[in-house]
Order: structure tokens, then C-alpha cells, then sequence
């Protein structure tokens, strides 16, 4: 299994510069050193970043969190940090007024096949901290699997429903939730699905799921996928987070 963590073209250009210079191009006039900008710009670039997946960013977000919260604040984001897990992502800010700024975020909505597949990341992970595990596992298969355990029964597309199902997997390995390459066997799951994605976010999704369902499922099916989906019986988490997309 390969992992992406943070090789990219422009993190070459670390070596040409002074650590201690925010002077990096002529007429610079920006204030942050390297280091701190290639950290930005990852945040803004990507879902999230963590020790496991971007170690050197997740160092100098650690040692200099005022000033990119700063920064993201400038464009009126917010910075989430959870030193726990070591996971930080951006969300959008809130006006105490209510009212809405202006916005960098794409805000797309998780399939259904997705959010059946971020469900069980989340079991899965769980049940691994349970289980004492530093890391936890799961199979691609696992996951196409899991995804046709929801399938109706009145459906007759099983090529098209097993593809689309592949096609969330692949989707959620994009956004960094499973670590590895979209042709993996096995992923890690990231520590960053607890965090990004807590009860109260997957209970909105497991609502529109049900909603999107019921012209075509009866109320037995729904109930029955409401205890699969444990959305009766974690009422007392009180875990908070976001999300951009």
C-alpha cells in the first residue's frame, strides 16, 4: 500500500530559501516564512491535515497556530485543531450577527454510497480504539460490501450500484479519510473521520439519506437501517466539529 502524504511539487522549493526570511520573491510583501505559508496553503488547499498525513505542516501549524489562524481569519475562516487526534481542518466562520460572509469553500454534498462508507469508517475506528488498535484497517472489498448491504431489494442496476459504490470508495480515499492510493486493497483510516465527521454531522446525513429513500423504502426498511447505521443508541456523544464539504 502507497501513502500520499505531502510530496508535491513545490515543497521542492523548501531548500532554496532562508527559514528565518519572509522575503521570497521580488516585491514580497507578505509577513509569514516559508514553512508557515506552505502550511496555509495546504490548509486551504486541502480537507484537512494531520501528523499522520502531513507531518511537517502539522509541526509548524502546532508551533505557529496564532498566526495562520490569523491568516485564515483574514478570509474568514476558522481554524479547527483537535490535538488529540492530531487532526486540523478550516470550516467556515459564523457572523454573531447570523448573517453570511463571503465564502472560499465549495460546499459538496457526500453521495448516498459515500455516506454509507463514512458510516463504517467511523464504526470501524471506533471499534478499533476499543480494541486498543494504533492503527485501524479495512478492505476495499469491506467497504463495496457494506455499501450493497443497503442496496433495496426492488433494485436491478447491480453493475451501476456496485460502481458507484467503487466510485465513493475511490471518492472518499480522495479526500484523505482513507489513507493510501484509489487502486489499494486495504486502507488506514485516518484519524481525521471522528473530528471531521462527529455524530451530530452524521446524523444530518444519515437524514437526508433516509429522506432521498423514502419514496422507494417502506418504514420497516428505514428502522432497520437506522439501528445499522447506530443512530439509536449514541445519543449522549456531545462530540463537535465540521466539515467543508
Amino acid at each position: 500500500m502507497t501513502i500520499d502524504t505531502e510530496h508535491d511539487a513545490d515543497t521542492d522549493l523548501e531548500g532554496e530559501f532562508d527559514d528565518r526570511s519572509v522575503s521570497l520573491f521580488e516585491g514580497d510583501e507578505g509577513g509569514l516564512e516559508y514553512a508557515q505559508r506552505h502550511a496555509l496553503v495546504t490548509l486551504l488547499r486541502q480537507r484537512f491535515i494531520s501528523s499522520r498525513t502531513h507531518p511537517r505542516d502539522w509541526r509548524i501549524l502546532v508551533e505557529h497556530e496564532r498566526v495562520l489562524r490569523s491568516r485564515l481569519n483574514d478570509v474568514f475562516l476558522d481554524l479547527a485543531v483537535d490535538r488529540v487526534r492530531e487532526v486540523a481542518w478550516k470550516r467556515q466562520a459564523v457572523s454573531e450577527t447570523g448573517s453570511k460572509f463571503p465564502t472560499l469553500l465549495y460546499d459538496a454534498a457526500w453521495s448516498r454510497e459515500e455516506t454509507l462508507v463514512l458510516v463504517h469508517l467511523r464504526d470501524r475506528l471506533r471499534a478499533g480504539h476499543a480494541g486498543g488498535d494504533g492503527k485501524t484497517y479495512v478492505d476495499r472489498e469491506d467497504l463495496v460490501e457494506y455499501v450493497a448491504s443497503f442496496r433495496p431489494a426492488h433494485a436491478t442496476d447491480a453493475a451501476g450500484d456496485e460502481r458507484r459504490a467503487r466510485n465513493a470508495v475511490a471518492g472518499v480515499v480522495k479526500s484523505g479519510l482513507l489513507i493510501g492510493s484509489v487502486g489499494d486493497d486495504r486502507y488506514e483510516i485516518s484519524e481525521a473521520v471522528e473530528p471531521l465527521l462527529p455524530l451530530e454531522l452524521l446524523r444530518e446525513l444519515l437524514e437526508a439519506l433516509r429522506a432521498a429513500n423514502d419514496a422507494s423504502a417502506g418504514r420497516g426498511e428505514l428502522d432497520e437501517e437506522r439501528e445499522l447505521f447506530g443512530y439509536a443508541n449514541e445519543g449522549a456523544d456531545d462530540e463537535t466539529g465540521g466539515t467543508d464539504a
